[in-house]
């Protein structure tokens, strides 16, 4: 086992792709005399929608892996489940004989598994962590189909390669959770340049980038009538339909700003003009969202928030700020300054999404003049429009 753990230490070394790394692992103990019939390698993860990580491999069919929510993960099918068996009795491994049909009965894996000719499961945590983190070990099953099932040697060898994959294992884990952490708090462009080393306050570039701010209006109120858990709850719905309709135009959202959201659409790899296209695709298709959400809400008898959007066009100085342990990555500059002016203004007009000059005559849409205006805080006049519809 001595050259399979090598091999392990070193993909590990140099690869993120676990599943690869599992797919060969398993198919080099075939190739050295193990049975196996299936495995199953099965991880905690810390991201917003997924808890854990499944990889499973069979002689048969090859590598298949998903990214579990936290319902599925510790849902019904968890709950009846040999892990849960063992962890409830505080067990780091269990041999299960498949060729006894009193033992299929107890689970309905083993009942699935009996029925593709499995004859032994065995189970084996692998621990990683003293609780630093949520990433505390990982579950190795392994299943054969041959008469009799594993030998105690089969076993123990096996065994032999378990510190090397948890120590894979672990080092990838954290590596995804890095970056999945730091893409869901920053957003994935942003927190890529964390991941590249941008860390240092004062670390920032000039860029050129549409922006989109968006603000609920009524918030305020709802919050005062309202039970917090409840607000919170609709607050997130409204957020989805702004902050998907800017992603899935390539924009990112920088930040939450309580009931509302600041995004940029740079437009370095794109251009100007379809950085302000998309934008204004965006704001037009939230817009769209959040009109459809208050009609299901009030359909429900709940209460509705309209939005507010402004759009801009220009540079802003895109780094990080703050204190020297506690940053922020963000946009700063006269450019963010006017779009805030300017969403507070579309509120006073009546206006669901107002457009600066420098972004209206760029997005590809006809646009109505809606006059010149002061804009707190700035000098001189500024031409605002709005889309023509």
């Amino acid at each position: 086992m001595d050259e399979l753990i090598n091999w392990i230490l070193e993909e590990g070394r140099t690869s993120d792709d676990l599943g690869a790394i599992f797919k060969g692992i398993s198919e080099r103990l075939v190739a050295q005399g193990i049975p196996l019939f299936r495995t199953n390698l099965g991880m905690p993860t810390i991201e917003p929608t997924a808890a854990l990580l499944r990889f499973e491999w069979s002689r048969d069919k090859g590598l298949a892996s998903d990214a579990l929510s936290p319902e599925a993960s510790y849902g019904p099918e968890f709950q009846r489940s040999p892990i849960r068996y063992l962890l409830e009795r505080n067990l780091l491994r269990e041999r299960f004989n498949l060729e006894d049909p009193e033992v299929v009965r107890r689970f309905a894996l083993f009942q699935d598994l009996r029925a593709l000719g499995a004859t032994e499961y065995a189970l084996r945590f692998v621990t990683f962590s003293q609780g630093r983190t949520a990433l505390r070990g990982a579950a190795l099953s392994m299943a054969t189909d041959r008469p009799g099932g594993f030998t105690e040697d089969e076993v123990e060898a096996v065994g032999r390669i378990l510190p090397a994959l948890s120590l894979v294992a672990y080092r990838i884990g954290l590596s995804r959770v890095a970056v999945e952490t730091l893409g869901a708090y920053l957003g994935p462009q942003t927190g890529a340049h964390v991941m590249q080393g941008k860390i240092r306050r004062g670390d920032s570039q000039v860029i050129s980038a549409a922006l989109l701010l968006a603000d609920l209006r009524g918030f305020t109120a709802l919050v005062d009538a309202n039970p917090g858990t409840e607000v919170v709850g609709w607050l997130n719905q409204h957020l989805e339909c702004i902050g998907d309709a800017v992603t899935e135009r390539g924009g990112e959202v920088l930040k939450f700003l309580g009931d509302g959201l600041l995004a940029v659409f740079p437009s370095d790899r794109i251009g100007t003009e379809q950085a302000c296209r998309d934008a204004v695709r965006a704001a037009v298709d939230a817009g769209g969202r959040n009109t459809a959400l208050n009609a299901r809400r009030a359909a429900e008898g709940g209460p509705a928030l309209d939005l507010s959007i402004a759009l801009h066009f220009g540079d802003v100085i895109y780094g990080n700020i703050g204190t020297a342990r506690r940053l922020d990555f963000t946009v700063v500059g006269p450019a963010v300054n006017e779009v805030s002016r300017m969403e507070v203004l579309g509120k006073a007009l009546g206006v669901e999404l107002l457009l600066s000059e420098s972004i209206a005559h760029r997005c590809g849409h006809p646009v109505l003049s809606l006059g010149t205006h002061k804009l707190r805080g700035t000098t001189g006049m500024r031409e605002m429009f709005a889309l023509e519809l």
